[in-house]
């Protein structure tokens, strides 16, 4: 039930920093940026799970760990990217965020071109 929890959080600094942006607005980013740390921290709790799954995985069938650190590493750039371009936007950034954005695409495609040389020579193998 920590999606209860987390949504609580998320829910109740809206709540406050709509209150606060009448009052003070430069303290409502600063709520909403807590907010949006705290739910970052359960999410970091859920990334310990998935490396523990990982690892499980890993002992049942015999997978390359190369592919699955690049997998890992692509997941990161996700929710990293996501999470400062959030702060952007709710900050009123918007260009910043899509430069966030942008960059993070590029970064996941950067950070899978070894998987994508490996299916290439794998083909180039059966046609070969």
């Amino acid at each position: 039930m920590e999606i209860v929890r987390v949504s609580v959080i998320g829910v109740a600094g809206i709540l406050l920093a709509i209150l606060v942006k009448e009052v003070r607005p430069e303290y409502a980013f600063y709520i909403t940026m807590t907010a949006g740390i705290a739910i970052l921290f359960f999410s970091v709790g859920k990334l310990s799970y998935l490396l523990e799954s990982f690892k499980a995985i890993k002992e049942y069938i015999p997978l390359e760990t190369t592919y699955l650190h690049i997998l890992l590493k692509m997941i990161g750039i996700t929710y990293i990217g996501q999470f400062s371009a959030g702060l952007c936007k709710d900050a009123g950034y918007q260009a910043v965020a899509g430069q966030i954005q942008i960059f993070g695409r590029l970064a996941v495609l950067a950070v899978s071109m070894p998987v994508l040389t490996a299916l290439l020579e794998t083909i180039h193998e059966f046609l070969g």
